[in-house]
């Protein structure tokens, strides 16, 4: 039977301020990437998300970002040396790796959030910033990549295990690259559309780009952004139409070793 895996970016609540449904989401995704404190998220935050992850069965990961909690992470910030965001994603993994420790629980994988992931998506420098830190302190984890960018290319040259995604709620460009959020039509929030969309790219094994280019990739995981309004509803409708193909839906390190 095929199998994939369904992620979340979860855990970005800070103080008295609620970003998503993580309780929801977690009954229907089988891997969570936890904020790391600096785009979202505190020690209470992580500390609680790792327990319901726990609880449900659900694979943990690092999802550490630029350190914006005015911009949630998704503003490009320009920093003039690679190795200051390498020890920036360092010290996240870190945090998240002594909490996981605190509650019985094990970081597996390891994706970078929002702008700073976009931007080594296309910059071969950030890229290989963000594959070196892992390797530094976790060189076990999956490292959860973009088809054809930067980041995976950099993974492969450090020889890390990758997870390749794809996003339920994005649109690509005709690079498979993600479509910027403020252009029309780049945000998908119909769980009529995500769905079907998703199932017929992993049985093709290839997405479709907004223009309708046809670009075939590998698929390991699916990804529905956690802070959407739709998130849970997509969630859902996705494992319905992926389980009702036969598809199984398992954690990525399960099946990725």
């Amino acid at each position: 039977m095929a199998v994939i895996d369904l992620n979340s970016d979860l855990g970005e609540s800070f103080g008295a301020y609620t970003i998503g449904n993580d309780a929801d989401m977690l009954r229907i995704i089988t891997s969570a990437n936890v904020a790391c404190g600096f785009h979202g998220g505190d020690p209470l935050v992580m500390h609680r998300t790792l327990e319901l992850a726990r609880d449900g069965g659900v694979g943990i990961g690092a999802h550490p970002g630029f350190n914006d909690l005015w911009g949630f992470g998704r503003r490009q910030i320009r920093v003039g040396d690679p190795s200051e965001i390498e020890k920036m994603l360092i010290y996240q993994v870190g945090a998240i790796q002594g909490m996981a420790a605190a509650t019985g629980t094990e970081v597996t994988h390891y994706k970078i959030h929002g702008a700073l992931g976009n931007m080594a998506c296309v910059d071969q420098d950030l890229a290989m910033a963000a594959a070196r830190a892992v390797k530094a302190v976790a060189p076990d984890l999956l490292f959860v990549v973009l088809p054809k960018s930067e980041l995976e290319k950099a993974g492969e040259r450090l020889g890390l295990r990758m997870a390749r995604e794809i996003f339920a709620d994005r649109a690509y460009d005709d690079n498979a690259m993600l479509v910027p959020r403020g252009v029309e039509g780049a945000m998908i929030d119909d769980p009529a559309v995500a769905g079907p969309r998703i199932l017929k790219f992993i049985e093709q094994s290839a997405i479709e780009s907004l223009s309708g280019k046809r670009i075939e990739m590998p698929i390991d995981t699916i990804c529905v952004h956690g802070d959407s309004p739709a998130a849970v509803d997509i969630a859902r409708s996705l494992r319905d139409q992926l389980e009702g193909a036969g598809i199984g839906i398992v954690p990525m390190h399960k099946t990725l070793r």
